[in-house]
């Protein structure tokens, strides 16, 4: 498959999403990285919005954001970001939570989940379903309606796909789900992971690096580490999946599309041809994270 031209600009400048060898990566190092961000310049601009506050949902931190100048009640989009579960923060992925909140109307609530290795599996799960359980909790401390989707992007997609079955599990109906690049089975042996195996941004390599800093014990069938190990899925939140064509995580988040529509559950799949893992969040590098933002607040909208 043929790269996109700002892909291939992309990975001449940055040919590495974890850019360092994962087997010289100790905690300090970890630690080190996590208070840099090479790409902060490229991640958007940061929208003023008439409300933005730090809030904690039964002790995990939240941003909440709000781009409507009103107080009435709104649909809430819950937020997890990428970054292998080991990197990412809500101030670093603002740009994209300010953005998600202007394009769906809604209010957009961002978690920050605890990190591996220092929080390992199932913590960053653990705090994803707490925030969610609380949102439905407490509408009126979140000015929600009462419609509640889950959304986010690689291994933030991984837990709000957990957090979506954990929902219909609890009896708490999702208005809906967005999963984009989405990690969704540690197993890590589909074609694409040999196609893009390395120098497509997101090596094989490093995916599995960051697996074992997450989840270096549990079961690969888990289904809150590999969703796409559920036995059922139905019944599941309506669902929207995005894939980069030139992605280790394509076929994962493919597959699950599949296996979401012949259990009945409505989804609708857009793969980016020639993109690349990452290009979602980095709008100042990757015109196709435009299109698909606005794809996925479509669908949003559509749903809340």
């Amino acid at each position: 498959m043929p790269l996109h031209p700002q892909a291939r600009e992309y990975l001449a400048r940055y040919p590495s999403d974890l850019d360092a060898d994962p087997a010289a990566l100790d905690l300090a190092a970890i630690q080190e990285m996590r208070a840099q961000d090479t790409f902060a310049a490229h991640r958007g601009p940061l929208t003023k919005l008439p409300f933005v506050r730090d809030e904690e949902a039964e002790g995990v931190p939240i941003r909440i954001y709000r781009a409507d100048p009103g107080d009435g009640p709104l649909p809430v989009v819950v937020y997890f970001h990428g970054g292998g579960w080991v990197f990412g923060s809500v101030r670093r992925n603002d740009p994209t939570a300010r953005d998600l909140a202007i394009r769906t109307g809604a209010v957009v609530v961002s978690v920050d989940y605890r990190l591996a290795p220092e929080s390992p599996f199932p913590a960053a799960a653990d705090d994803a379903w707490t925030v969610v359980r609380d949102i439905f909790a407490r509408p009126a401390f979140y000015q929600s309606n009462g419609s509640v989707a889950v959304s986010g992007d690689s291994a933030g997609g991984n837990l709000a796909a957990v957090a979506a079955w954990q929902a219909r599990d609890a009896g708490l109906r999702l208005a809906h789900q967005v999963l984009v690049y989405p990690v969704l089975d540690v197993a890590m042996d589909t074609p694409s992971y040999a196609e893009f195996a390395k120098g497509f941004g997101l090596d094989a390599e490093e995916m599995a690096w960051f697996a074992r800093q997450y989840a270096p014990e549990a079961d690969p069938a888990d289904p809150r580490l590999s969703p796409l190990r559920l036995p059922d899925l139905s019944g599941l939140a309506s669902a929207t999946i995005v894939t980069a064509g030139c992605d280790v995580l394509r076929d994962e988040g493919e597959r699950y599309a599949a296996l979401l529509a012949e259990a009945g559950v409505p989804v609708d799949l857009r793969r980016f041809e020639g993109a690349v893992h990452s290009f979602y969040v980095l709008p100042g590098l990757f015109d196709q994270a435009i299109e698909a933002r606005e794809y996925v607040a479509d669908r949003l909208r559509e749903h809340l």
